[in-house]
């Protein structure tokens, strides 16, 4: 089992940052994809960003790309999401989640941390 816990959000004003955190425990995370999805109110959860384990397959939505940096600590467990320049249309409810290794889709996922901003 794998337990996640996000941290990190908070409200901010448009054009403003915030770096979210995903901390794994349970067992050491390895061959496994860390993924970031948000949940607006009123829409369906949605895809943001991901990376594999070696760190050099990332993939983003294309309105995050070039504001989003996702990234991980392997020695850390621990998942991160670097976001600036914010827009008002981020703000949602961020949950990090984990695909591990045979899995076809993320079978892991936190509890979420609310993202708000402001314009």
């Amino acid at each position: 089992q794998v337990q996640l816990v996000e941290s990190g959000g908070g409200s901010v004003q448009a054009g403003g940052s915030l770096r979210l955190s995903c901390a794994a425990s349970g067992r050491t995370l390895s061959n496994d994809r860390m993924g970031w999805f948000r949940q607006a109110p009123g829409k369906e959860r949605e895809f943001v960003a991901a990376i594999d384990w070696s760190s050099a397959g990332r993939t983003y939505i294309d309105s995050v790309k070039g504001r989003f940096t996702i990234s991980r600590d392997n020695a850390k467990n621990t998942a991160y999401l670097q976001m600036n320049s914010l827009k008002p249309e981020d703000t949602a409810v961020y949950y990090c989640a984990v695909q591990t290794w045979l899995a076809t889709w993320y079978n892991y996922w936190g509890q979420g941390t609310q993202v708000t901003v402001s314009s």
